[in-house]
């Protein structure tokens, strides 16, 4: 029930533990469906900072007086869920990339929004420890957002675009050869169609020609 701001401040704690401790399962597997190896490497590492994280929440937790578990963050669980639906595509590795940072940073953007409002909230209630703990962690959380816009700006993009117009070339090719090969078609049929010179033809021509001489 939340009856005050302190409920919602506690809520929020534990709605971010739980989104955190959901993220340190999809990291890894994320990592190793990465095909670039800055975004490979970016991932791993928010790995262990998310790790240092949820450590922050459980000492906010321990601060606040309640208890780390016991709620499931849905909406971190449907970030994830699409996250699981990009590295299950099949398509090129730097367009699933790009797909995956896209994914990666809705993911930080939610995380951005929840701490900035925990510490919002704890420094209004005068809970100067927890706010600072929500400090270190959003400044971890927006440093990440901004790597992977960088990871995505300086290579990724490029990739991708550049992998599609290789994609889009081909088709223009099979599409010539099916052109030609249809006209082949028309011209025999064609061909075929026209109606052979009649026997009587042949004949009366030789009576014209007999009778000439």
């Amino acid at each position: 029930m939340l009856t005050s701001l302190r409920d919602v401040l506690n809520d929020l704690v534990r709605d971010l533990h739980s989104a955190e401790t959901q993220l340190i399962k999809a990291l890894p597997k994320m990592a190793k469906a990465a095909s670039d190896a800055e975004l490979k490497a970016a991932i791993t590492g928010h790995l262990e900072e998310t790790r240092g994280q949820v450590a922050r929440l459980e000492k906010a937790c321990e601060l606040l007086g309640i208890k780390p578990k016991g709620k499931t963050c849905q909406a971190m669980k449907g970030l994830l869920e699409e996250g699981s639906e990009v590295m299950a595509e099949e398509g090129s590795p730097a367009a699933k990339d790009a797909a995956m940072i896209v994914a990666a940073q809705k993911v930080e953007h939610y995380e951005i929004a929840g701490y900035g409002a925990a510490r919002v909230f704890a420094t209004v209630l005068g809970e100067d420890e927890v706010a600072a703990l929500m400090t270190e962690t959003l400044e971890e959380e927006k440093a990440a957002d901004a790597k992977l816009t960088g990871i995505a700006e300086s290579t990724v993009n490029d990739e991708a675009d550049h992998e599609g117009s290789d994609d889009s070339d081909e088709p223009e090719e099979d599409e010539e050869d099916e052109d030609e090969e249809l006209e082949d078609e028309e011209e025999e049929e064609e061909a075929q169609a026209k109606p052979a010179p009649s026997k009587s033809g042949k004949n009366s021509l030789a009576k014209t020609t007999a009778g000439k001489r």
